[in-house]
């Protein structure tokens, strides 16, 4: 069953109710900010505003005659005020107040306009006031982030193989278990001491489940395995000097992260393994090369 709204019935010019009211205020001493509550209880920013503001002028919630200087603008002209705000990049308050007159019909000081926001909550510069708050910015500058698309979302690994078998009903194709490092081993299909991607989404191959790719050099004729440095040990990180950054936990196929990124693998003239002419390094220890396969695409 799900919660009434509890200001659903409630028609833009109707008083609100002692309940409501308190409600309203409830929310921010919660800590929640004037446009959050507006959100949460489909109320207009600016009848939050003014709840708040006469609980603390006078610790009441209950819908008593006001005192002082009754509000110059309808609640109807205060809501196109708060549209105007936001939706209009205005360099000053006085342009503001000339495009709200504009908008509503009512004709009314800059300094009248200046107060009403202020109790609606907005602060600052009035050019600033349609710009997202700094939780936004960080959202999109996340958002950002997470469409980058390079090397470093890819989990590559150094592995060592520790079991072999064929795999039933299928021809040359082996299942092998590999140590990476972890607790315990994973089940891949093909070949010995190896470069695996392990951030694939698992997929099942006669009902037995990969959960690891190893990586080769690849020709129409001719397939080599990736060779780790000597000296390199399961669970080792594959780097690239100028990609930085962690690994995705899991590719996310619908994006196809592994499509975009797989075209740039490529072994060099030495037969080094590269990403955009970067090798795959080993810190430390190495870079990752092939037996004889030079300028050669990499999967």
């Amino acid at each position: 069953m799900q919660s009434p709204n509890i200001c659903g019935t409630m028609g833009r010019r109707e008083e609100l109710s002692d309940f409501q009211r308190g409600t309203v205020v409830g929310c921010h001493m919660c800590k929640k900010s004037v446009r959050e509550i507006s959100a949460l209880l489909n109320l207009p920013r600016s009848t939050v505003s003014a709840v708040i503001l006469k609980w603390k002028r006078g610790g009441i919630t209950t819908a008593l005659p006001r005192s002082g200087r009754p509000h110059k603008l309808k609640e109807e002209d205060r809501q196109v005020l708060e549209k105007v705000a936001l939706e209009n990049c205005l360099p000053s308050v006085e342009a503001l107040t000339a495009e709200f007159q504009t908008a509503s019909g009512a004709c009314v000081s800059s300094r009248t306009v200046r107060r009403e926001l202020h109790e609606m909550g907005f602060r600052g510069r009035v050019s600033t006031y349609n710009k997202p708050v700094g939780g936004e910015k960080a959202e999109t500058k996340q958002t950002d982030k997470e469409v980058q698309v390079d090397v470093s979302r890819l989990d590559l690994r150094v592995g060592r193989i520790i079991t072999i078998m064929p795999l039933p009903d299928t021809d040359g194709v082996y299942v092998q278990q590999v140590d990476v490092g972890e607790a315990a081993p994973r089940t891949v299909l093909q070949n010995r001491m190896v470069i695996l991607l392990c951030n694939l989404k698992p997929a099942k191959t006669r009902g037995v489940l990969s959960q690891a790719v190893i990586m080769c050099a690849s020709s129409q004729d001719k397939v080599e395995i990736l060779d780790p440095p000597n000296g390199a040990v399961p669970g080792d990180r594959v780097t690239f000097q100028g990609f930085p950054g962690e690994p995705d936990k899991e590719l996310n196929s619908k994006k196809k992260m592994w499509e975009q990124i797989q075209p740039d693998l490529r072994t060099d003239s030495q037969c080094v393994a590269t990403y955009k002419g970067v090798a795959f390094e080993i810190v430390g220890k190495g870079v990752c090369t092939v037996q004889t396969m030079s300028d050669t695409e990499i999967k």
